[in-house]
């Protein structure tokens, strides 16, 4: 008897029953929008359910995986994977014109391809960082009270910031030019830089969390031109952070970024967590990346608010974090152009789509938190 086998579909026929498959991923999108729309309603659900719920939980388990890895994922993604991708794309448009009678069947499978991708990769932004810019925010977390401070109020933190830099200073190694230098490894240094989220998480446990070490981005020079020292990619649940900036700066951005992985996404945030975490850290070095960016913060502010005190203090930084900020000065002002104004651009369109009103100028902000820190540390009402 012979046994007859079910017939497989032709391939233009087997072209078009994926076509339809793959347009259900773009479902993805209104599902994603409609989570984002759910959590903006509702902080303290959206804290409950998900940011202090199931986000910990998640990105921990991604993070462990991916933190096998010492380097970054993303950047690789970045140099090799999207010029693959682009090729990819190339050959593809090239197959389907090369293929008379099957053109516009394989260009629709191509277009929906590439929306099906587009729309997977963001419900995983919303789904793994998005929805927490509607969490509560960070300072119901630490139970400080922020409100509208005067420029007085501003001076007097700002004294304090500094006497913390210039008292960390001392003592810190400097290169032949008396800028200071980190004694550590890069490695070693973001290890160290997770010692202040855990002894932090004891007060606030949503900064708590068993996260690997941020990443160096081995390509930092050349990502200087973008004028980003970091970033916290969701799809990889990796703290990347740019290696070439002035090495005072450098433990701040790995804390910032350690913020962002924890579920702070707000900038204001993040940065006010890493002075935080930075100042936790039992390596002076550390604390001295904390105390000296957030003075840096607060006295760019009070530049806006009083700029005669404004002059007077900054006369007042030890001579040490003054060739310190001369050397950051420096090295930004070779990155300055239209890459920098580019990307700039990019990222405030990307912080007011979510929901950070202020784009850039959100940055800012921090200081609010600095003087909201300065008033319960001192019981000031």
């Amino acid at each position: 008897m012979i046994i007859s086998h079910p017939s497989t579909p032709s391939a233009p026929l087997r072209e078009k029953l994926r076509l339809p498959r793959r347009l259900l991923f773009l479902l993805l999108v209104p599902l994603g929008m409609g989570l984002s729309q759910f959590a903006s309603q509702d902080p303290e659900r959206t804290e409950r359910l998900f940011s202090g719920g199931y986000y910990p939980i998640l990105s921990q388990m991604f993070n462990r995986i991916t933190g096998l890895v010492p380097l970054s994922l993303a950047e690789f993604t970045v140099v090799l994977g999207i010029p693959a991708a682009v090729a990819w794309v190339v050959l593809s448009i090239r197959k389907a014109v090369r293929s008379p009678g099957e053109q516009r069947q394989r260009l629709l499978n191509l277009l929906s391809t590439l929306l099906a991708v587009a729309a997977g990769f963001y419900f995983i932004f919303v789904v793994t960082c998005g929805v927490n810019y509607s969490r509560m925010p960070f300072a119901w977390h630490a139970g400080l009270t922020v409100r509208p401070s005067s420029a007085e109020e501003l001076a007097l933190a700002c004294v304090d910031l500094i006497a913390d830099a210039n008292r960390l200073r001392e003592g810190l190694p400097e290169d032949e030019e008396g800028v200071f230098q980190l004694e550590k490894s890069v490695f070693a240094t973001g290890k160290a830089s997770r010692t202040g989220f855990h002894r932090l998480a004891q007060e606030i446990p949503a900064l708590g969390g068993d996260y690997s070490p941020p990443k160096p981005v081995l390509l930092s020079h050349l990502w200087s031109y973008t004028q980003i020292t970091g970033v916290f990619t969701c799809w990889s649940m990796e703290a990347n952070v740019n290696i070439d900036v002035p090495d005072f700066t450098l433990p701040f951005t790995m804390c910032h970024e350690q913020a962002h992985l924890r579920g702070f996404m707000r900038e204001d945030e993040a940065n006010f967590i890493a002075y935080l975490a930075c100042m936790e850290s039992e390596d002076q070095a550390i604390q001295y990346s904390g105390a000296s960016m957030a003075a840096m913060y607060a006295m760019n502010t009070l530049y806006q608010a009083d700029y005669e005190r404004f002059c007077e203090l900054y006369a007042t930084y030890s001579p040490g974090v003054q060739r310190d900020f001369a050397a950051q000065s420096r090295y930004w002002a070779q990155f300055e152009g239209p890459v920098a104004e580019v990307s700039d651009k990019v990222n405030d369109t990307y912080l007011k789509a979510n929901r950070q009103t202020d784009g850039v100028a959100s940055y800012g902000r921090m200081v609010d938190l600095l003087l909201a820190n300065y008033r319960a540390k001192h019981g000031v009402e």
